[in-house]
């Protein structure tokens, strides 16, 4: 059955009541030479099972992540979804829930940000933190720009190991609000000297932990160096896991915490949607940018819960807003919020042991073959080798072999011929010892 909403009468009607002859009238403000002459030359339509068959052949052509040893990581992580989870947030109340405007109507989806709110806090060590953002990349901008209104500074400093994806969109969207940014080069060993950047015209300094190429940091002293200066210090998180085993960011002096919860709750999905978690101190609340779920008492006494911040331009803030981009992905937010709950403290901590375990006895493995170097001297579940060989082709090579042997760097910096030869690898829970044998097989033949 064709659908087919207006008749050529509705047409009609509706071009007489705006005062138009036909509907070529409404693009006169486009330059004629910037309309198609003709149709687009695309495959003729097809019934519905035809065009099944041939978008089933076009994705049986990918190779997803549970059919090939996988270690891919940087930003986006493979990690065991629980079957409850997904089944969850594919409940209608969640699937049809809109922004909870109305909270006497939305008492649930309140109620799950809250609880959301209260993981995230807790686990990046800060007082409070909003309803989320769209991903680890937006949320480190969102905290620049804050620092910068906190400060009444336009000065941000970025690690050179700072995910290149998150330095991009924050220098994107400091463009148009005249800040300056200085970003640092990378470091693949994480030997940068952040501080020595630091004047008295720094908003903030964002450093990711662990970094780009794997290397966990201490930030106190950093903290310390910002806070001599009057600036705050940014902590950048893309593999969320990594908190169930190292110190929280908050607790080591860090002002704002800008994360990707993708790791939880939300598989690959060939690179999204994810979510972006925000947590900051007490006194920078007002802020922060996205919403706030908050806890109440109604008329009767009975516990609720309400919005008690929405700083976007939509809620009457117009110029006023801390944020005229953000929103929440109430969806993600939930399924991580349903996976973290599924883990609890204990499980968090024994989740992030075993991506450790997993990534110290890898390193271990492939540090033994000739032509590979393990460049950190720390890492969580991610870290850096130095081949013999360029290692996009390295990786081209195992791929056609049914390995999936980690990230180029060069992908994040082509015109860097220093970066050829380095290879992230991650290892998470999924990863058994069968994949790490094939792996390190695999090398032993690519670089012989």
């Amino acid at each position: 059955m064709r659908y087919l909403p207006l008749t050529d009468n509705d047409r009609r009607v509706m071009l007489d009541s705006i005062g138009v002859d036909d509907i070529d009238a409404l693009y006169r403000d486009v330059p004629a030479d910037k309309l198609l002459a003709k149709a687009v030359d695309l495959p003729a339509h097809g019934g519905e099972l035809e065009v099944e068959r041939i978008i089933a052949g076009m994705a049986a052509k990918n190779t997803g992540a549970g059919a090939a040893p996988f270690f891919l990581g940087a930003g986006n992580y493979h990690h065991h979804i629980p079957a409850i989870a997904d089944h969850l947030v594919q409940r209608s109340e969640y699937l049809t829930s809109y922004t909870p405007y109305q909270p006497e109507v939305s008492q649930g989806t309140l109620q799950a940000l809250f609880e959301f709110q209260t993981q995230v806090a807790l686990i990046t060590g800060l007082d409070v933190a909003n309803a989320s953002l769209y991903d680890g990349a937006t949320a480190t901008s969102e905290a620049a720009m804050m620092a910068c209104r906190v400060t009444r500074r336009s000065r941000v400093v970025l690690s050179g190991n700072l995910h290149p994806h998150y330095a991009e969109v924050t220098q994107t969207n400091a463009k148009f609000l005249d800040l300056v940014i200085d970003r640092a080069a990378p470091e693949p060993e994480g030997r940068e000297d952040l501080a020595a950047m630091i004047d008295d015209e720094t908003a903030c300094v964002v450093i990711q932990n662990p970094d780009l190429f794997g290397n966990l940091h201490d930030l106190s002293e950093l903290a310390e160096a910002c806070h001599a200066k009057g600036a705050l210090l940014v902590a950048a998180v893309n593999e969320i896991v990594s908190l169930g085993a190292i110190m929280a960011p908050g607790d080591m002096g860090a002002d704002i915490v800008a994360a990707e919860g993708q790791s939880l709750g939300n598989a690959l999905n060939f690179g999204g949607p994810h979510v972006g978690l925000f947590a900051v101190r007490e006194k920078f609340l007002r802020q922060m940018p996205g919403r706030l779920a908050g806890e109440t008492v109604d008329s009767d006494g009975r516990r609720g819960w309400v919005l008690t911040l929405s700083t976007r331009e939509q809620h009457i803030r117009r110029e006023k807003a801390t944020s005229n981009i953000c929103t929440n992905s109430g969806l993600c937010a939930l399924a991580f919020s349903i996976h973290m709950t599924l883990l609890g403290e204990a499980g968090f901590k024994r989740l992030a042991d075993l991506n450790h375990a997993g990534a110290v006895k890898l390193a271990d493995q492939l540090a033994e073959i000739d032509g590979v170097e393990v460049l950190n001297e720390t890492f969580f579940n991610e870290f850096t080798l130095q081949l013999s060989k360029p290692a996009a082709r390295v990786v081209e090579q195992l791929a056609q072999e049914g390995i999936l042997a980690g990230v180029p760097v060069s992908r994040f910096y082509p015109d860097n011929d220093a970066l050829d030869e380095l290879l992230l690898v991650a290892v998470t829970e999924t990863v058994t010892d069968e994949d790490m044998a094939r792996l390190a097989g695999g090398l032993k033949g690519a670089l012989s």
